[in-house]
């Protein structure tokens, strides 16, 4: 059992879970699936006609961060940016009903931003992507009330999907980092010099191979980590490996687990969960190596899932 190798009491731990308080913010968007069946060709062009007949919306990105936060049993508030429309009125009721806390600033100069896939016979036809940069006045605005937020939660999540809610993000981190709370994010694009000062980056493998180059051997990628938390001044770089599990860089050393998946159905959404469980086990108190072996767990129920989905306290006890 999972909880027994980590010598972790099942009642204790999900009562540190459940008074945890984590911030999120970052980029939010509406996933939206339309399932159905493909039985023919169109006559207008060689594609595939899918007949929908069932349609799904999750919250996604941040969003999705948060709502895994929830599952596990802390408590989660979502700070992002979205339009005056239809979509950001659909992400806010998704969110209440999953009990999260959301201040969501809407921008009505832009749409909120939604994937649209179509799926049939569990395989995904097309995606569809609507999406808008914020305007640089609101998210100044959002800086006060990420200020303001700070002293009524435990750790920092800033999830960058690169759509431009982050724009102030080395700002968040001072800010965060003097009110002395831990920051973890997960980075986009091959400019990572904005994230200086956070407490820990969780690139995925591709993502830290876009900044830092290939590397031949396990030696070579460990210089490489240090390289970029010495440069950065983190606490801890942690890269998610996919099929070769996940590598713990610190200054006392590496620390390497390999994957717990079983079957990977989907990994839409596992860098979510992974953040997600790692934010909620500092903010209950647990080491970073504890939190990571957490969060390689979820990681590897989550893969099992189609889409953006969810791993719930329940399916991480069991393991």
């Amino acid at each position: 059992m999972l909880l027994t190798d980590l010598q972790l009491d099942p009642s204790a731990l999900s009562a540190q879970l459940s008074a945890a308080r984590v911030l999120v913010v970052g980029d939010v968007m509406l996933d939206r699936y339309w399932f159905g069946d493909v039985n023919r060709i169109s006559p207008e062009a060689p594609v595939p006609v899918a007949q929908i007949r069932r349609i799904e919306e999750r919250a996604g990105g941040a969003a999705n961060v948060a709502r895994n936060i929830a599952s596990l049993g802390g408590q989660a508030t979502l700070m992002s940016v979205v339009g005056n429309d239809e979509a950001a009125n659909a992400l806010q009721a998704l969110l209440e009903h999953d009990g999260i806390r959301t201040s969501l600033h809407r921008d009505a100069s832009i749409a909120t931003t939604i994937k649209l896939r179509v799926v049939a016979r569990q395989q995904q036809l097309i995606r569809i992507d609507f999406e808008d940069t914020p305007s640089h006045e609101i998210l100044a605005t959002k800086l006060h009330d990420f200020a303001a937020a700070l002293p009524e939660h435990d750790v920092v999540i800033l999830s960058d999907y690169g759509k431009g809610g982050l724009t102030h993000v080395a700002k968040m981190v001072t800010l965060a980092r003097q009110a002395g709370k831990p920051v973890l994010i997960d980075p986009k694009g091959e400019d990572w010099s904005k994230y200086a000062g956070a407490t820990l980056l969780t690139p995925n493998k591709s993502e830290f191979r876009q900044v830092a180059g290939g590397w031949p051997d396990e030696t070579a990628l460990a210089s490489k980590a240090e390289h970029w938390r010495s440069l950065l001044a983190l606490d801890a770089l942690l890269v998610t490996r996919s099929e070769e599990g996940m590598s713990l860089f610190r200054a006392e050393g590496v620390e390497h687990q390999p994957t717990l998946a079983r079957e990977v159905f989907d990994v839409s959404g596992a860098g979510d969960t992974v953040i997600a469980t790692l934010g909620l086990s500092l903010a209950a108190g647990l080491s970073l190596p504890v939190a990571m072996t957490l969060a390689n767990a979820a990681a590897g129920v989550v893969v099992a899932k189609l889409g953006t989905a969810l791993v719930h306290q329940e399916e991480l006890f069991a393991l």
